[in-house]
């Protein structure tokens, strides 16, 4: 029995709510009320609570299926795939904040800024999250071919997860030591700063923490709003490769939420950590690149062969780990002494 924790207990996607809520009211509204700079100690306190928080869900989705629908093994295979999903999400996303570093030092945003931006940039994630991921879900679910036979062996393609395959696999080759062309990029006529220049003017300057301001009696946005928007249309592209790549984990899209939105809640923090140790993860586009191709190599040899979520995490966990000790060990020239963004 492979039942959704959606239909065993209604009720954790209302805790799951309420924990998100509760904790983003906690950090916008009491810890984070008066914007500053986010310290590493602060940065590493906040990380740590987020995984926690992960790692104790997690924990639920085991003892879930564990009591309530087919025993220790299914408990096993949601666990993993939580956690693998989970890891996935927050490898990929790493990427995802190479390019907000690149962003905030391209529009000049005061450090004691960026975690607003992030906030309202999460925000905005959760929700496009979850309109990528049940649609996706369904899309899936409605685009199986007619079982075939196949060297003897009746097998079921889709239509859908083999393009994401081969996509995931073009992706990862071609990202393989790339994004050196981020550095050059315009970002003040991407897609986010159109939008928002289309609707309003803006204006020179940062008016402190504000979205808005009044200059000659006009209203008009601030780069700040424009950042925003930059950071979003940012998300939504890195969503490109981060979403499909889950789907080769689950297709549960309780677990495929929860574990990329715990994954998101964590970003901020780990922003801060990573701008300022940059140089542990210098080596980490590499084993992302060959994470992205692993996943979609899984992807497009499901029919024929099913590598499970225990062994999937093994060697997602592997690459990460090893991409950062090769980092730690050969840090890039470049990178020694360069002072944080």
């Amino acid at each position: 029995m492979d039942k959704s924790i959606i239909d065993l207990h209604p009720g954790l996607v209302i805790g799951f709510a309420i924990v998100v809520i509760v904790m983003l009211l906690l950090d916008l509204g009491v810890f984070n009320k008066k914007a500053h700079e986010v310290s590493s100690k602060e940065a590493t306190i906040w990380s740590i609570v987020w995984i926690s928080l992960s790692m104790v869900f997690s924990g639920v989705v085991y003892w879930v299926f564990n009591q309530d629908a087919g025993g220790h093994a299914l408990a096993i295979e949601k666990f993993t795939q939580f956690q693998a999903a989970y890891w996935i999400e927050k490898a990929l996303s790493v990427d995802n904040l190479f390019v907000f570093i690149l962003v905030f030092g391209f529009f000049k945003v005061p450090r004691h800024l960026h975690h607003k931006v992030l906030f309202w940039g999460i925000i905005g994630a959760l929700i496009f999250r979850a309109i990528f991921i049940f649609a996706g879900v369904e899309l899936i679910d409605l685009t199986y071919l007619p079982e075939m036979n196949v060297f003897g062996h009746p097998v079921k393609i889709n239509v859908v997860m083999t393009l994401f395959g081969l996509f995931l696999v073009y992706a990862g080759i071609k990202s393989w030591g790339g994004g050196d062309d981020d550095d050059e990029q315009d970002y003040s006529e991407s897609a986010g700063a159109k939008l928002i220049k289309s609707f309003w003017k803006v204006s020179d300057n940062y008016d402190g923490d504000k979205f808005f301001t009044i200059k000659n009696g006009i209203k008009m946005a601030t780069p700040l709003l424009v950042v925003v928007a930059v950071i979003e249309f940012t998300d939504v592209l890195f969503a490109v490769d981060s979403i499909p790549a889950i789907f080769a984990i689950s297709k549960d899209p309780f677990i495929l939420y929860t574990s990329n939105i715990f994954a998101i809640l964590g970003l901020r923090s780990l922003y801060f950590l990573l701008s300022n140790f940059i140089y542990m993860f210098s080596k980490l586009p590499y084993g992302l690149a060959v994470i992205l191709s692993f996943i979609g190599v899984k992807m497009l040899i499901s029919p024929w062969y099913h590598i499970s979520s225990p062994v999937s995490l093994g060697i997602v966990g592997g690459i990460l780990v090893l991409s950062v000790v090769i980092s730690i060990m050969f840090p890039d020239k470049e990178d020694d002494g360069k002072e944080a963004v």
